[in-house]
């Protein structure tokens, strides 16, 4: 047998099942972002290495980045996330913007890791960003529209949560047990990875570090205290706000909450799925006041999150929230009786989509039963005929396949006919 070159390691092939889906998601995206008055926009598929190499964690860059040499003895790579793109826009047109600057995004992205379940070297990532607005109220915000979109496509509180951070609490709770200042990045890594270790590996990792035995303890009682928010200033207004937009019953307090990228400065959160026996992380972001100043522009407060669209489409499926969509996008099929009627076949679809409908006609002349299982096997939902009779008095059969009824009408009144029983199903 002829071998079938496969897709390359990593990547997906969307069929139009697929697809359907991919643009269900987007549109939900998209709704959701703009009912919160958010922009669409986007960046180069390709960048410079140097972009994400003093923004972005050693690992994203040197293990995980698709990077090559172009014939200009650039180092290039393929995006691996937006935020350093943005960044860079934002500082090309600082003095021209209108701030705060509401973006969103959802496009390709390409990571070098291992594919699995939920995770694939290329993916679609949705990046939404509020740039210039400093404040828990527009943390909160962005909390909000996290919370809308899960709200959206179905999920319940009870299925999943947004849990918060913030960074400043840390340190000063740090500060409290006598970390050093060089220290603290060791110790968020630590506290990002204690739901990923087991207790006695934590702990060992804790100790290597150079944490005591007493500021391994007092960490510990930080990472349990889940009213521990109640210090921040900047958490008690967040909650406050998010009660009062309406979304509080998806939000929680979570100290372990740090998120591992550099740029992170304030507040911090992440979606999680908790329907299950292990949580699974749905998206993540957070307040990342220095970045625009890493990339040459002015200092700007900015927050953020992304999503990719992996493991939230495994958890729809899973948990049978994602919608029935239609195959065709044509609701309506013209028949070919035979080679002498093609053109009236031809003629009744051009006049059909004339009048504002989707409509698909049979591309050659075949047996009817033959017609009609193609278009009730592409979900299709009224077919036309016209045969001779049709054709010598002016009229075509419409049959509506969702109940089997059919009648013979002016070709005049097709149309209107179409509608009628597209808007009853």
């Amino acid at each position: 047998m002829k071998r079938i070159i496969p897709p390359v390691k990593g990547t997906r092939d969307f069929y139009p099942e697929q697809m359907a889906l991919r643009n269900w998601l987007y549109s939900t995206v998209r709704a959701v972002s703009e009912s919160f008055g958010y922009q669409e926009w986007d960046a180069p598929f390709l960048e410079t290495l140097d972009l994400y190499a003093a923004k972005s964690g050693e690992e994203l860059v040197k293990k995980q980045s698709y990077v090559f040499t172009d014939r200009g003895g650039d180092e290039i790579t393929l995006r691996p996330e937006l935020t350093p793109s943005l960044a860079r826009m934002i500082a090309a047109r600082q003095n021209e913007l209108v701030f705060p600057v509401r973006w969103w995004s959802f496009g390709p992205f390409w990571r070098y890791e291992r594919p699995g379940r939920g995770r694939s070297r290329e993916f679609f990532q949705w990046n939404i960003d509020m740039l210039g607005a400093n404040g828990a109220e527009a943390d909160a915000e962005m909390v909000a529209i996290a919370a809308a979109f899960l709200k959206a496509v179905g999920l319940t509180p009870a299925q999943a949560q947004i849990y918060v951070n913030n960074r400043g609490l840390m340190d000063t709770e740090f500060d409290k047990l006598g970390i050093k200042p060089e220290k603290k990045a060791d110790v968020s890594g630590l506290v990002d990875r204690r739901e990923k270790m087991n207790a006695e590996a934590w702990e060992t990792n804790a100790v290597e570090i150079g944490l005591s035995a007493s500021q391994l303890e007092g960490l510990k009682s930080i990472l349990e205290d889940r009213e521990r928010w109640r210090n921040s200033e900047e958490l008690t207004r967040l909650f406050k706000t998010l009660e009062t937009l309406g979304f509080l019953e998806y939000v929680k307090y979570d100290p372990n909450i740090m998120r591992g990228l550099l740029y992170y400065t304030g507040t911090v959160f992440e979606a999680f799925d908790i329907s299950g026996g292990v949580r699974r992380s749905i998206l993540g972001g957070g307040r990342y006041d220095n970045l625009l100043r890493d990339v040459g522009g002015e200092p700007l407060p900015a927050v953020g999150f992304a999503m990719g669209d992996v493991v939230i489409s495994l958890i729809l499926q899973e948990l049978m929230l994602l919608p029935k969509l239609p195959i065709s996008p044509a609701p309506v099929l013209v028949t070919v009786f035979s080679p002498e009627l093609l053109m009236e076949s031809i003629s009744l679809a051009a006049d059909m989509r004339l009048n504002g409908l989707k409509v698909v006609c049979y591309p050659e002349a075949a047996k009817l039963p033959k017609q009609f299982k193609y278009a009730d096997r592409m979900g299709m939902r009224v077919v036309l005929v016209i045969g001779p009779d049709e054709a010598n008095t002016g009229k075509v059969t419409v049959k509506n396949l969702s109940n089997g009824t059919q009648e013979t009408i002016d070709r005049s009144k097709v149309s209107e006919s179409i509608n009628k029983i597209l808007e009853s199903q």
